[in-house]
């Protein structure tokens, strides 16, 4: 080939080349259009199009924002004082600000459930407080008063001279499904008014020190700051009450657990009404029942509460019931993990009848016990 030729058909494979990046790069330039996404423009301030199939929190924030409130508490420096009572590594999530005297200060969450300036949180979150300032998110700021703490199921009330507050709606945490999705709105690290959201992850759990209350787990990211905070399904009812934490380093590691709202309002009716909770008492200690145990049973399944002890003259040791008994079910209802039963129990009146079914040699029995109010400073399980 003579080299006119060879010069040619270089600038030929060249123009080749560089119109086909030219189109390449055009089309890497270009807005293409993507599956399921709107394609046409979206007008000057109005809100980003939520993509099909997702949902849109933007007015489940509108709905309950108003409602949420930071709670600002003074108290006597009492180091580790926020973790008391709560094995590592589940943690409550009240957030404890360092302060240069005696006096400490610490950042938490909650949420006005009556329009006259009754606000639900955590116990932690204000138990021992000498000061409690509440903020809501218009920048209003009204000192509060404690109303009622009970740290069995780590629920206060507290209340703000006001009126006309806007609420939030209350929801039923037993209508919740594994999988749905939920918000929080709370104050993490102290940064007011913070939503985040996640899936429910399980339901009915069981934590160390906590017998009373059927956790509502998810992996919504919350943090310290966020104690008391609401969590919200997806009618924009409140269905939890933030509480704790699964962690190693004291921030969010995809667990967190949330109390039930029906056992948050129960509490707080009581608190209302009179300033402390009054409980039902079995009289019993329990422990899980694992394939082993069931197998030397006799039971079909590993289900039940094992009675691993009785206390004497409780209401359990009056009915008759004994160690190596296997609740498997109360007041009509069945117990499928030993953590079900202390809850149901706790929720009973004291003098209430209730019937029991109980596995004992290989043979469903019918016991019923009357229940007796739950002795003060016992936490026992059962």
């Amino acid at each position: 080939m003579h080299a006119s030729t060879r010069t040619w058909t270089i600038r030929i494979l060249a123009a080749t080349v560089l119109f086909a990046l030219g189109g390449v790069t055009h089309a890497w330039l270009a807005p293409q259009p993507h599956a399921g996404l709107p394609t046409t423009p979206v007008a000057a301030g109005a809100p980003a199009p939520v993509p099909a199939g997702l949902p849109d929190f933007t007015p489940l924030v509108r709905q309950n924002a108003a409602a949420v409130v930071n709670i600002s508490v003074t108290s006597m420096a009492q180091p580790g004082a926020a973790l008391d009572g709560v094995p590592e590594p589940f943690q409550h999530f009240f957030q404890p600000l360092p302060d240069a005297d005696r006096e400490q200060t610490g950042v938490g969450s909650g949420f006005v459930i009556a329009s006259d300036g009754y606000i639900l949180t955590n116990a932690h979150v204000v138990d021992g407080a000498r000061e409690i300032n509440v903020k809501f998110s218009d920048k209003r700021e009204r000192s509060a008063r404690v109303i009622g703490v009970d740290p069995l199921s780590d629920i206060a009330l507290i209340k703000v001279d006001a009126k006309e507050l806007p609420t939030v709606q209350i929801g039923q945490a037993d209508t919740l499904r594994v999988g749905q999705w939920v918000l929080a709105i709370g104050s993490p690290f102290g940064f007011e008014q913070s939503a985040s959201q996640g899936i429910v992850s399980a339901l009915g759990r069981s934590l160390p020190g906590d017998a009373y209350v059927p956790f509502v787990q998810t992996d919504v990211p919350i943090n310290p700051g966020n104690s008391g905070g609401p969590l919200i399904d997806l009618a924009g009812r409140v269905v939890g009450v933030n509480a704790q934490i699964y962690s190693r380093s004291g921030g969010y590691q995809g667990v967190s657990f949330a109390i039930p709202v029906d056992v948050a309002m129960q509490v707080a009716a009581q608190l209302k009404a009179n300033g402390k909770v009054t409980r039902g008492w079995l009289g019993i200690g329990i422990q899980e029942v694992n394939q082993e145990l069931a197998s030397s049973f006799k039971l079909d399944q590993p289900t039940g509460a094992l009675v691993v002890s009785v206390a004497p003259h409780s209401p359990a040791d009056v009915a008759g019931i004994r160690p190596g008994d296997v609740i498997r079910s109360y007041d009509g209802k069945s117990i499928v993990k030993a953590g079900d039963l202390p809850p149901r129990v706790a929720v009973t009146p004291p003098g209430h009848d209730a019937a029991l079914e109980v596995w004992r040699n290989g043979h469903l029995l019918g016991v019923d016990v009357t229940i007796a109010r739950l002795p003060e400073q016992t936490a026992k399980r059962g």
